[in-house]
């Protein structure tokens, strides 16, 4: 059908900082992250998802403080965050700083003792002999029932008053594909009437951009981590990114090296991509119709696997090592036309295809070049032949600049990234 809403001005070609409020700051408040909020915006962070906000249920709780996605109430604040005005007062920093904010929302299932589960039973699934239940093997929580129209609108009534009493900017919205599509639309629908909402699906279902912005590039990022452990090639992910490229028009991939499940369970980037890390990361700023992720603690940089169900602070190696990076692909994306509304040129990569991942990309007068070489494979050689190579180029990382003559040759070592970019203003 193709999509149905169209994406709010301030989310197109913009960015998202995922906050694990518990593990972000020693006392793991709402107050305590606030303190964050001038360097992110240094760092030129745009939008702020928060982790679930709700009540962790008790009940078939994992580990001491359980999962956020199992919640107990869809209305009230986790009393370890803060209170509802400390959430307010960080809703109105993050806004008069310039920020856009988004919450969790978990829409599928609850924790057991959710007030639901006394007052309205029947809203749940529930097994042959007519217990709770859930279909995907998380003991901690329990499906609810789609086909209950009061559910539904009882679901989107909370959703509406994080809207009216709080002020957010908009929903992640947690395995978005295990719910019926027909329900976000709904959602969507009465949501945005009240406030026009920026809407993330964890999901990778085309037809759900019918009602959302943005979806995850989970297929990117399994095939990526693949090729760093020698099971696919570059060519699968030059594959994979020409289907997301036949997306609906106005449709955004999410990408990212690490998020809150990706550390916890598959571990931290420098796991998972050895070193080429930082070389993904670039691709993820740089991509077309791409929104980049920043987990919490990428910037420090975190090297610790997190855990997921107790208290574990980031590690905030002080003076922090990468805010600069990320400084400078954020800056890239503001001020570059050709990153978040170009045409993308994939460059030959001759007989090192199989180690670099290099393109141009050029809108208007902005032009940007972006080589990566993602193996380990030392002084991989590049010839860039290009019309578009031609003129004054800086280095954003360096801050260098080269007069380019439409042919230039370059030098990677593993690992390495090369991001040149030319602007009208060059």
């Amino acid at each position: 059908m193709g999509k149905q809403f169209s994406t709010v001005d301030w989310a197109k070609g913009s960015n998202i900082y995922e906050v694990n409020i518990r593990q972000y700051t020693e006392e793991g408040t709402f107050d305590a992250f606030a303190r964050h909020l001038p360097r992110l915006r240094e760092m030129g962070v745009e939008i702020l998802w928060l982790m679930p906000i709700t009540p962790i249920s008790k009940v078939i709780r994992q580990g001491t403080l359980g999962s956020y996605y199992a919640c107990s109430s869809y209305t009230e604040i986790n009393p370890e965050f803060g209170t509802l005005n400390d959430f307010k007062n960080l809703v109105d920093k993050a806004h008069a700083l310039g920020f856009k904010l988004i919450i969790d929302w978990v829409a599928n299932h609850t924790g057991w003792d959710h007030h639901w589960t006394t007052e309205q039973p029947n809203w749940y699934l529930h097994d042959a002999k007519g217990n709770f239940t859930e279909k995907n093997g998380w003991h901690d929580v329990i499906d609810l029932d789609f086909t209950n129209n009061d559910m539904r609108k009882a679901l989107i009534g909370a959703m509406q008053y994080w809207i009216k009493e709080t002020g957010i900017d908009g929903f992640r919205c947690d395995m978005a594909h295990l719910v019926p599509l027909d329900f976000w639309m709904d959602a969507r629908t009465q949501c945005d009437a009240l406030k026009p909402l920026y809407w993330l699906a964890e999901c990778e279902v085309v037809s759900y951009h019918d009602a959302f912005d943005t979806s995850y590039a989970w297929w990117w990022m399994h095939v990526s981590e693949e090729y760093v452990r020698g099971k696919n090639t570059l060519n699968t992910i030059r594959d994979i990114l020409h289907a997301y490229s036949q997306y609906p028009e106005g449709a955004s991939k999410l990408f990212f090296t690490s998020n809150h499940d990706e550390n916890s369970w598959n571990g931290t980037e420098y796991e998972k991509y050895d070193g080429a890390a930082k070389a993904w990361a670039v691709f993820t700023f740089t991509w077309q119709d791409g929104i980049p992720l920043i987990y919490s603690g990428q910037e420090s940089p975190n090297c610790k696997r997190m855990a997921f169900f107790d208290k574990d602070l980031f590690e905030w190696n002080e003076p922090l090592q990468l805010p600069d990076f990320y400084q400078a692909l954020l800056r890239l994306r503001k001020t570059n036309a050709a990153i978040t509304a170009g045409e993308t040129f994939l460059l030959p990569g001759g007989k090192y295809t199989g180690q670099l991942m290099s393109f141009l990309r050029r809108r208007g007068a902005d032009t940007v070049l972006v080589l990566l070489n993602l193996s380990k494979d030392e002084r991989i050689k590049i010839e860039v032949a290009h019309e578009w190579l031609t003129g004054n180029f800086r280095n954003i990382f360096s801050g260098m600049q080269f007069v380019f003559s439409g042919q230039e040759s370059f030098e990677l070592q593993p690992g390495e990234y090369i991001v040149y970019e030319k602007t009208g203003t060059n």
